[in-house]
């Protein structure tokens, strides 16, 4: 396997989610952008249909909101934040390519504007769990 490089400009799930809110900082008062990270589109494949929350929708960190399936198998998406999805990335759901080929930046899958967060990692802290397997 590859290794990865996770930006630090973001926090991270141990089910492989980031969300665009700075390790250790307050909760925002503007939605964040939530996506899955390079280890889990690595691990997926080719993605080939985008399931997301709509906009409007209430979801709860670390409750199912999604789905995410790839040619070998499906996985949940587990939101690591709670609050209201303010927006969906239509050129993902249009192209899930996009989500395998830059996690970080055009494949991100929804904003939320944020109540409160789940358990989060720092770049580092997920590196070292999930960086070189």
């Amino acid at each position: 396997m590859s290794s990865h490089t996770f930006p630090d400009d973001r926090s991270y799930t141990e089910d492989h989610e980031w969300v665009l809110v700075a390790p250790g900082s307050a909760i925002p008062d503007e939605p964040v952008r939530v996506g899955i990270t390079s280890v889990a589109a690595e691990s997926l494949g080719d993605l080939v249909f985008i399931d997301l929350p709509e906009v409007g929708a209430t979801i709860v960190a670390g409750e199912s909101c999604g789905e995410v399936e790839s040619t070998k198998t499906v996985s949940e998406l587990y939101p690591p934040v709670s609050g209201r999805v303010t927006i969906v990335n239509t050129a993902a759901l249009d192209d899930p390519g996009l989500v395998t080929s830059d996690p970080y930046g055009e494949g991100w899958l929804f904003a939320v504007l944020p109540t409160e967060s789940g358990v989060l990692l720092t770049a580092a802290e997920y590196a070292e769990k999930y960086g070189e397997q």
